[in-house]
């Protein structure tokens, strides 16, 4: 089998060039796509820890710490004391970052329709699916 017949490699170039395009979407406003989506994970709840920022976008801690850095640097989260244990932190969106945050989803919805825009409804309906199915035995 030829490596672009592989479902592995069109899966990973697939994404891949999804992240660069859409990432030079998101430049003019001084963010990337990887950004984003941990920042608008923490949009739709904050006030909750690194470790399950973490498990919610299935991201490794390490590569967490430094989108929040940079987020932190951005004035778009703040990290605050976490009282009920020491020796975590607890992450809260700015209202800077809810607004970039909001500000991006259009562009991000606009983007993905283009994309999409040849599937029908129950094309996408077994993309999801199946993209479900192999996200569930990983």
């Amino acid at each position: 089998m030829r490596i672009k017949e592989s479902l592995g490699y069109i899966i990973t170039n697939t994404g891949r060039k999804i992240t660069q395009h859409l990432t030079q979407r998101f430049q003019k406003y001084g963010i990337t796509s990887e950004q984003w989506g941990v920042l608008q994970t923490l949009t739709e709840e904050d006030g909750i820890t690194q470790a399950e920022l973490s498990r919610r976008t299935e991201k490794d801690p390490t590569n967490v710490t430094r989108i929040l850095d940079q987020l932190e640097r951005k004035e778009w989260i703040r990290r605050e004391a976490n009282q009920g244990d020491r020796r975590s932190f607890l992450i809260y969106v700015t209202e800077s970052g809810r607004s970039i945050s909001q500000k991006l989803l259009p562009v991000e919805l606009e983007f993905t329709q283009s994309y999409l825009k040849d599937f029908t409804e129950e094309e996408l309906a077994v993309l999801r699916r199946a993209f479900e199915k192999i996200n569930e035995q990983l």
